[in-house]
């Protein structure tokens, strides 16, 4: 977040005092002068710690890695709307999605960078509740935010408040897990229900309601990684469902590894309210997002204690074995459905739901 601090005792003074239960994002929080700084230290260094953010620079010094750990990067973007629902916000959403990123990869979540880009006339008290809601998920997770930056956009071009992040983790030698690495004959595991994340946020914008408040699933996954890579070394591809759900995953994961993959429909765990909200709207669970969920494909003979491990965790406890990977040069993902037949899960086509993440 650029812009040098004062020294203590200075008498630079910030001026008068942000209103967090009245202001709004001005222009001038953007322009790089006393009230962006202002914003940046009062705010944005308030709500995410003292975690390499506050000194001032336009870059963090990281420490080195251990000997042989290899570095992992990952980007995302934030444009979630509406921007808080059940279960969550874009807040939390962009630490979870940035933190799982570098997590299916094999690696240990280290830092993060965000950069807020903010439209002016935000209120200040939604957007201290957004980056407090970051703060708090990097913490939890142990990740520490190293860098930032703030941009303001003319009222009318923005929508509150986007968010773009940067993950960064450390892989261990030896570890190579990867979209390319599934083999005929593995297992494909899901770590729990799929869809919620999905249906929240519809549920939310289009203000409807069901029997029961479907809740997004989102989460930090990195533990319950680990406590899989220690059961289960043979996990050869991991993968976060979150844009076009289960089906598009698994559709990327045979066209880079240049597999097919053979799915049970009877036992891909779905949620019965998100079951029925799908019925209703006319949608596919399979392509709904997750943002709390995780595909392992893992050796054959590793699937059970992948299996075990995964349930023995909170984020896993319905963890089942949902598919097998098989030969197939064309890549394609098939379902033995209910009915006894078979159907072909093919790639989203359009955007099923726009704005989930």
């Amino acid at each position: 977040m650029a812009g040098s601090l004062p020294k203590a005792g200075s008498r630079w003074s910030l001026g008068r005092p942000l209103d967090f239960r009245h202001g709004r994002v001005e222009m001038s929080h953007g322009a790089g002068g006393r009230a962006t700084t202002q914003l940046v230290e009062t705010l944005f260094q308030t709500a995410l710690g003292d975690m390499g953010t506050q000194t001032g620079d336009d870059g963090a010094v990281l420490p080195p890695l251990a000997p042989g750990e290899r570095l992992v990067m990952a980007c995302d973007g934030h444009v979630v709307s509406p921007l808080f629902f059940p279960g969550g916000d874009i807040g939390c959403l962009a630490a979870h999605g940035t933190i799982n990123d570098v997590a299916v990869m094999g690696a240990r979540p280290l830092y993060l960078t965000a950069s807020f880009i903010l439209e002016e006339g935000f209120p200040l008290a939604d957007l201290q509740r957004v980056a407090v809601s970051l703060g708090r998920a990097c913490r939890d997770a142990g990740v520490a935010v190293v860098a930032g930056d703030t941009k303001v956009v003319e009222r009318g071009k923005g929508d509150g408040v986007f968010i773009a992040t940067t993950g960064v983790g450390a892989l261990p030698a030896g570890r190579n897990i990867g979209g390319r690495q599934a083999r005929p004959g593995d297992a494909i595991l899901i770590s729990g229900t799929v869809g919620e994340h999905g249906l929240a946020i519809l549920a939310q914008r289009e203000h409807l309601q069901f029997a029961s408040e479907i809740v997004s699933d989102t989460a930090p996954l990195h533990t319950l990684i680990d406590a899989l890579l220690a059961a289960a070394p043979g996990v050869h591809v991991m993968r976060d469902p979150t844009r076009g759900g289960l089906a598009t995953v698994l559709n990327e994961i045979a066209r880079q590894s240049g597999v097919g993959i053979d799915l049970d429909e009877a036992v891909i765990p779905v949620r019965a309210d998100v079951a029925a909200a799908c019925e209703l709207l006319g949608l596919d669970p399979l392509y709904a997002a997750n943002e709390g969920k995780v595909v392992v494909v893992v050796r054959a003979a590793e699937a059970d204690a992948a299996l075990a491990a995964l349930r023995a965790h909170p984020l896993g406890r319905q963890a089942t074995r949902i598919g097998t990977v098989i030969e197939d040069p064309q890549g394609f993902v098939q379902m033995r459905t209910r009915m006894g037949g078979r159907r072909l899960v093919d790639w989203l086509t359009g955007e099923q739901l726009p704005r989930i993440c």
